[in-house]
Formats: C-alpha cells, sequence, structure tokens
C-alpha cells in the first residue's frame, strides 16, 4: 500500500504542498486527486473542475501553441481566458510556433497557462517550477497567488520551495 492514513483538506484560498523522495507518491496522490487512478481504498471527496499539470504538459508537437491551448480552453469554455493565462505566463508571442520547436521551459509555461485557462477551483501542480528560469518561476508565483486570492486552491508536489504563501504541508515517505 502506497498511502495509509492521509488525510487533509485544503479550502478556499489555500494550498497544499506535497514533499518527500522521488518514489514517495507525490505524483500518484496528485493523480488521484485528478480521477486519473482509483484509490485502492478509502475515499476522495470534493467535487468542482480540477486543472492537472503533470510531468509532461499534454502539446500536440505539430499544433501551433495558441491552437493547443485553444483545443484546451474551448474545453474548459475558457477561450475568454486564455489570452490573459497566456500573457501571464509569457506565451503569447509563441502562439504561433509549432509545440515540438518550443524549450522545456516554453512548454512548462504552456501547460501552465492551460491551467490558468481552465478557470478549475483547484490547480494540481506536479513539479510545476521544473524547466523554469527564475523570472518563469515569479510568474507562477504571480498566478497562483492570484489564483488563491480569488478563493481558488492548490496542491503541489515539490522538491523545493515554489514560492506559495503559507501553505499546508504533507511530507510523504517518512
Amino acid at each position: 500500500m502506497l498511502f495509509e492514513g492521509v488525510d487533509f483538506t485544503v479550502n478556499p484560498g489555500g494550498a497544499l504542498v506535497l514533499e518527500g523522495p522521488n518514489g514517495s507518491g507525490k505524483s500518484s496522490l496528485l493523480r488521484l486527486l485528478a480521477g486519473l487512478l482509483e484509490p485502492a481504498g478509502g475515499n476522495i471527496s470534493g467535487g468542482g473542475a480540477r486543472a492537472y499539470l503533470g510531468h509532461d504538459a499534454a502539446l500536440k508537437p505539430r499544433l501551433p501553441l495558441g491552437n493547443d491551448l485553444a483545443y484546451w480552453a474551448r474545453l474548459d469554455d475558457g477561450l475568454d481566458r486564455l489570452p490573459a493565462a497566456m500573457a501571464a505566463m509569457n506565451v503569447a508571442g509563441l502562439a504561433a510556433v509549432p509545440c515540438q520547436h518550443l524549450s522545456a521551459g516554453q512548454r512548462r509555461r504552456a501547460g501552465l497557462a492551460r491551467v490558468v485557462a481552465s478557470g478549475a477551483p483547484l490547480w494540481l501542480l506536479d513539479e510545476p517550477t521544473a524547466g523554469l528560469d527564475a523570472a518563469s518561476e515569479q510568474l507562477l508565483v504571480a498566478a497562483a497567488a492570484q489564483h488563491r486570492a480569488d478563493g481558488g486552491m492548490i496542491v503541489a508536489a515539490v522538491h523545493g520551495d515554489i514560492g506559495l504563501m503559507a501553505p499546508q504541508l504533507l511530507r510523504l515517505g517518512q
């Protein structure tokens, strides 16, 4: 059994940081919360939309970035939020670039823009700063702070501080 006795609540405006060594279950817990995995026991409660960003930004290599993000935004009824989300993550200028030509950091920022544009109250982020430079990390910090100020919630798996103000902490693999 990977988890036993894990219990937490994230309230509107709150954040939970998952810490632990590789293989401790951080990514698996996020996948459970996203509904991508079924729990073997226990339950996960809480409704509402969730935006999940795993290790892969799930971008179509041959599509221009703007088209790819518009596809996801349409699914989330977020086309009106997409321009601001792309600007917030500094990818608006890359809209015409095929995703296969984006750097790792640009792909990560694009994935974060998809999360921002989703309008989901709960963001599930797996190592969201992976591949980001310091300036891009600050874009994430600003977007996360705004999301929380608007009553949104964040659960993030991390290997270090990602700039979330006063998060709850859950250590796995102890």
